[in-house]
């Protein structure tokens, strides 16, 4: 069984969130999903409903697979130092590093990504290349997600339950992903060069 530690932060995106949750939920067999925060309280999502943690960065925890998604909060946990530590420190023991929409910016500032390739939300590409403050990530315009060694990072908001599917069909076999996107009705996009969102440059 492996651990997935899915952090949350004041404003974070929902379905950057849930909706890779709702694809590795499909196999509770194999995944066990922590909610991560910093503190033990509850915390607030973009659209409203908040999740309580089920651990703290303070923990210590090691996990598995590390899902970190993206939103307006993002614009704060750039510059907080207790999430970037957090972050460099659980994605040294994972197996997994997956990010969602803006998500990868935090993996960027907190200097993760150097030498990979990487994406993220297409409205928001400039600004994650401009706050990540490095030259050294391989920022792709046009994907849907990018996979880059045990970096996975996806475009925006529903580009990271297609990332997801990627995840489980690396870790568990492609009849393992098709049956989550089965199961949950979901038609997926599994060609991770080809975002119909991207913008011209």
């Amino acid at each position: 069984m492996r651990t997935i530690g899915a952090v949350i932060f004041e404003g974070f995106e929902m379905l950057d969130y849930f909706g890779p949750l709702e694809m590795f939920a499909m196999h509770r067999d194999q995944f066990k999903i922590i909610a991560v925060g910093e503190a033990a309280k509850p915390v607030t999502s973009s659209g409203g409903p908040a999740v309580v943690p089920d651990a703290t960065f303070a923990d210590g925890d090691r996990y598995d697979v590390l899902l970190v998604p993206g939103g307006k909060g993002v614009r704060a946990e750039i510059e907080n130092a207790a999430m970037l530590e957090w972050l460099r420190a659980a994605s040294a023991g994972a197996e997994v590093v997956t990010s969602v929409c803006t998500g990868s910016a935090l993996l960027a500032r907190a200097g993760l990504l150097n030498g990979h390739a990487a994406t993220t939300n297409k409205l928001a590409f400039d600004w994650v290349r401009e706050v990540s403050q490095t030259d050294a990530v391989d920022w792709r315009r046009s994907a849907r997600w990018v996979k880059d060694g045990k970096f996975y990072t996806s475009s925006g908001v529903s580009a990271g339950t297609d990332v997801s599917l990627q995840v489980i069909a690396d870790l568990l076999g492609e009849e393992a992903a098709q049956g989550a996107a089965f199961w949950a009705e979901y038609e997926a996009n599994r060609d991770a060069d080809n975002d119909p969102f991207a913008l011209e440059e």
